[in-house]
């Protein structure tokens, strides 16, 4: 992999290789359409530390705005017919959706409250989200303890594990195989000029002539944004995951439960389980900080496992590791399209932790945005950075 560009000017320069600009550049290179030059600049290429690589990699359609819902649902299709998608290559594997579903508890009214608006608007966007009483909860999963619970929300179509890691090396595979070129640099400066991005700086000292600019940076987005003077209300967010063995695993699979406490786990498979949570705090971090802090399975995460499945009172962890959600703070949900007064700056941001599952959507959205100067598929207009400088949030709150 070379770290140096073969050109001095490209139609489109992607900043960040991972999931985000990999479907980008994918989308672009196999749309007969487009004919540009693509060159994608990720600053590792090992990826080890991005959020595609650290992600729990699971879908859903439970979301709180319809068009959340529709993303994801082409997501599901993309993942279920991997292959089909990408040309019918036999080199491509077969993927599917492992549907154990996601169930929402809620432990009080205004959870509750929550749960009945959101599943409307699911159900509406064509989801198979259920609300199920205690009793009906206890009738399907007979091991949650449910004393504290008033509602739950469920939707097993869909819903689940899927293999991101594979859906994430084809994109990049058969983007570079399209004619898209990768290069390990750092972005250092852009320089901007009549209204426009002209060149980006790379570290050595070379610079770049673009058409266009995609920030898909992740955690790293505000950074990038400030090299064109613009505040980009994204940060990094820390989230620890652990995997564990159960002494006494349950006897049927375990959809992604989403705690009151904010703890969630899902099943892994052979007797183990998947959790994750957010700290005793949620600051912003550095995009370098991956520090687990050891304190919180002990005073926080074991507790609520052992609280609401009882059978979970013997574990034993097997891995545990700390990513970042690349957190839109203003309304939690993505920044993606052109900025309205440098309009060759796109931005493909602020996912908030369910970046994985919209790549495919979004990729798809934003290839057609720099190809005709429009959305074709599903219209990602309501996320324009047009929002952000006005203060006008477009809330998601199903964040987990």
């Amino acid at each position: 992999m070379s770290d140096h560009p073969k050109f001095k000017s490209y139609d489109v320069v992607i900043i960040g290789g991972a999931i985000m600009g990999s479907a980008t550049a994918w989308f672009l290179s196999s749309n007969p359409d487009f004919n540009g030059r693509v060159l994608v600049v990720e600053r590792d290429i090992s990826f080890a530390d991005s959020s595609t690589m650290r992600t729990n990699s699971c879908m859903r359609q439970q979301f709180s705005t319809e068009l959340n819902v529709h993303i994801s649902q082409f997501a599901a299709d993309f993942v279920n017919n991997f292959r089909t998608h990408l040309g019918d290559d036999p080199r491509v594997p077969e993927l599917s959706i492992k549907s154990f579903g996601y169930m929402y508890l809620a432990g009080d009214r205004a959870m509750e409250q929550r749960l009945r608006r959101d599943q409307a608007v699911q159900v509406t966007a064509g989801a198979a989200t259920e609300l199920l009483s205690p009793e009906d909860i206890a009738a399907r999963y007979p091991f949650y303890n449910l004393e504290d619970v008033t509602l739950g929300s469920i939707n097993t179509v869909d819903e689940g594990y899927w293999d991101g890691a594979a859906v994430f090396d084809w994109l990049r595979r058969k983007a570079r195989e399209g004619g898209v070129e990768y290069i390990e640099n750092t972005v250092t400066d852009l320089d901007v000029a009549d209204g426009r991005v002209t060149h980006l700086h790379l570290a050595a000292g070379t610079r770049v002539a673009c058409g266009q600019v995609v920030n898909a940076a992740g955690p790293r987005a505000s950074d990038v944004a400030a090299m064109a003077g613009i505040d980009l209300p994204v940060e990094p967010r820390k989230r620890y995951t652990w995997v564990f063995r159960a002494e006494r695993p349950l006897d049927r699979p375990l959809p992604l439960t989403i705690d009151p406490s904010g703890v969630h786990v899902h099943d892994n498979g052979g007797g183990t389980y998947l959790c994750g949570s957010k700290g005793f705090d949620d600051p912003a971090v550095a995009a370098s900080d991956f520090a687990m802090d050891f304190s919180l399975w002990e005073g926080h995460v074991w507790p609520a496992l052992a609280h609401r499945i009882p059978q979970f009172e013997a574990i034993r962890v097997q891995a545990e590791w700390a990513g970042h959600y690349a957190m839109n703070t203003l309304d939690q949900n993505a920044i993606v399209g052109p900025h309205p007064d440098l309009p060759n700056f796109l931005f493909l941001n602020g996912f908030s932790g369910h970046g994985l599952q919209q790549a495919p959507a979004m990729g798809r959205g934003l290839a057609e945005w720099i190809t005709y100067g429009n959305y074709r598929s599903i219209d990602l207009s309501p996320f324009s950075f047009d929002r952000i400088a006005a203060n006008v949030p477009l809330v998601e709150h199903a964040v987990i």
